[in-house]
């Protein structure tokens, strides 16, 4: 195990897909690395629902040329939680969970890591590889901190026989508004646009829109919620009309963003749609020795990177980081 103050050629932040496949990539490298995980391995994909069944097919999810057999046709939740640990234990990742980076300070060749474990890590060159799902866009409107509302849908059960409203009209709005209503939850779908967005999956796009025909789930579309009470919640079509109905839990799925204030804090320039400053060739921020990896490269705008476009940066950082130590 790493002591404190040890020197790393790199430093890895975030042990989800990206991460460990830089990880493993700074192994291949014969980097002395070490990865660091604010929470459990693949933290996000541990957080999404627990029935969730990916789009992607499971050889365009691999890492480190590591197969990814399943029975199935497309993976499920549990199918790549699975998967990443097996992949973690074949490379003997160097791998540090439930340890927060809360500072970084010094530049390239000298970094200082500072975590919430009272831990101090040197390194030489950093990678960012903290993706954007712990971070939920927030509506800004009255009662969103209720303890009734929630911005993450993990299963179902518990709601059965209750008035349930789920906020949103991409995938993960679509499916838990499914999956609810499978579980017996009396379900409203509200959507601030006309239809859903072009990203939901194709297969569960009939299985929604026959529910919503059906009456079996309500939806309202170009509508926005305005407040949220504790038994109720207020909502107002496009024409400015207000409605009052019950309500007992909130499901804001509502998209999520990357940490810009760390990034900001790093000195790292933030674009249009949050997006960190980075050379698209190498990676590599404006920062000289810090880099960014997987869905954060985009921004907010996730639906444009994923495992499969994003498994390749570990082998373009540490690429990039070797040519720059011969030079």
């Amino acid at each position: 195990m790493p002591e404190d103050n040890e020197v790393f050629d790199v430093v890895i932040i975030g042990a989800g897909p990206s991460g460990l496949a830089c990880a493993i990539a700074a192994k291949k490298f014969d980097f002395n690395y070490l990865l660091l995980e604010k929470g459990c391995l693949v933290n996000s994909i541990f957080h999404f629902p627990s029935q969730m069944i990916f789009f992607s097919t499971p050889e365009l999810l691999e890492i480190g040329n590591i197969p990814f057999i399943i029975s199935n046709e497309k993976p499920a939740r549990a199918d790549l939680l699975k998967y990443y640990r097996a992949v973690t234990e074949h490379y003997e990742l160097n791998l540090r969970m439930f340890e927060n980076v809360e500072a970084v300070t010094g530049q390239s060749g000298g970094f200082s890591i500072q975590t919430g474990n009272g831990r101090a890590y040197t390194a030489a060159n950093i990678v960012l590889a903290t993706g954007q799902y712990d971070r939920p866009n927030m509506m800004g409107i009255p009662g969103e901190e209720l303890n009734k509302v929630s911005h993450y849908f993990t299963e179902a059960h518990s709601f059965y026989k209750k008035k349930v409203v789920v906020i949103g009209g991409k995938n993960s709005a679509v499916e838990a508004s499914l999956e609810l209503y499978k579980a017996g939850a009396d379900v409203t779908l509200i959507h601030r646009h006309d239809d859903f967005g072009q990203s939901v999956k194709y297969w569960i796009l009939p299985d929604i829109r026959n529910r919503i025909k059906e009456n079996k789930i309500t939806a309202h579309f170009n509508t926005e919620v305005k407040e949220i009470r504790e038994n109720s919640i207020i909502i107002e079509d496009g024409s400015g009309k207000q409605t009052a109905f019950e309500n007992d839990f909130v499901f804001a799925l509502t998209g999520y963003n990357p940490d810009t204030a760390f990034f900001r804090k790093l000195g790292i320039g933030i674009e249009a749609q949050q997006k960190p400053v980075h050379n698209p060739k190498t990676l590599e921020t404006n920062i000289s020795g810090i880099y960014v990896a997987g869905v954060i490269t985009a921004g907010s705008d996730g639906s444009k990177v994923f495992i499969e476009n994003s498994r390749h940066h570990g082998d373009l950082i540490m690429g990039n980081i070797l040519n720059g130590s011969k030079n």
